[in-house]
């Protein structure tokens, strides 16, 4: 039975499962709604080599949950590379044909390669994940779906809030961004501080818990103040929804559902 109020469950807490186990897993826990993780080498929930076949395999499964998708999370490549525009395109198209097939709200990208360290000039690649991210939006806006970039990430190119801040002054405003409290801290960012300082542009927010320099602790594990941050995101007229993503090294994988359902009780009270 879907619990009220709680918040959604990303695939990626469940990621060492198949995609309709994991699905009806969270399901199972009281969950109502999905953010479906679409990235290789992380959740491979969504076959990296999409094709028409795959796009309607993948509806099918998440439609069969009767879980709501709130965002598909996804990846077209490093944004601050150059690369082959016309196969970026065609990954990107069929990944939007994902989200709109699954009546998601977005696509979410992420904000530069896998690495703090630019490929040409900071400004440059900042530019560079812009003009991709508006192609995206272009693109999106076809579909009938947005695009959100999760901004700052810890692993990536834009790694902090001040990274991200100068990605997002690149970005039209309707490039959605995402709070996510464990990029955000491990970092040495406040999200409450970030919610307030990009208020009217985040999208949606990502819920794990972290410690300077970590992002996979379970929540209650880490030093997120997930209280403070609900109180800035309620200040600021925050609309949007919220997702755990307990891609998280302090649990067993028999422990996660149980994990999972004390994270969104715990949230659902804030």
């Amino acid at each position: 039975m879907e619990r009220t109020g709680w918040p959604g469950c990303s695939t990626i807490s469940f990621r060492h499962l198949p995609l309709a186990v994991a699905l009806a897993v969270i399901a199972e826990c009281g969950f109502g709604e999905t953010d479906l993780g679409a990235l290789p080498g992380v959740c491979d929930h969504v076959p990296y080599d999409l094709t028409d076949d795959a796009v309607r395999a993948v509806a099918a499964e998440v439609a069969a949950s009767g879980l709501r998708v709130r965002s598909v999370n996804g990846d077209i490549g490093d944004l601050n590379r150059p690369h082959d525009e016309d196969e970026r395109a065609a990954h990107l198209r069929r990944l939007l044909d994902l989200t709109a097939a699954c009546g998601a709200d977005a696509l979410v990208l992420p904000c530069g390669a896998q690495s703090h360290e630019p490929v040409a000039t900071l400004d440059e690649d900042l530019d560079l994940v812009a003009v991709q991210l508006h192609r995206a939006a272009e693109a999106a806006a076809r579909h009938g779906v947005a695009i959100w970039v999760e901004a700052p990430h810890y692993h990536r190119l834009c790694w902090n809030t001040e990274l991200a801040a100068r990605l997002a002054d690149r970005l039209d405003p309707a490039v959605g961004l995402v709070l996510d409290t464990s990029h955000i801290v491990a970092s040495g960012g406040d999200p409450a501080a970030y919610a307030e300082r990009f208020a009217g542009r985040v999208a949606h927010v990502h819920l794990r818990d972290a410690t300077p320099g970590h992002i996979n602790h379970s929540i209650g594990n880490g030093v997120v103040d997930f209280a403070a941050t609900f109180v800035a995101l309620r200040a600021t007229g925050y609309q949007g929804a919220s997702s755990l993503e307990l891609e998280t090294r302090d649990v067993t994988d028999d422990e996660r559902p149980a994990a999972a359902v004390k994270a969104a009780a715990y949230i659902a009270g804030l």
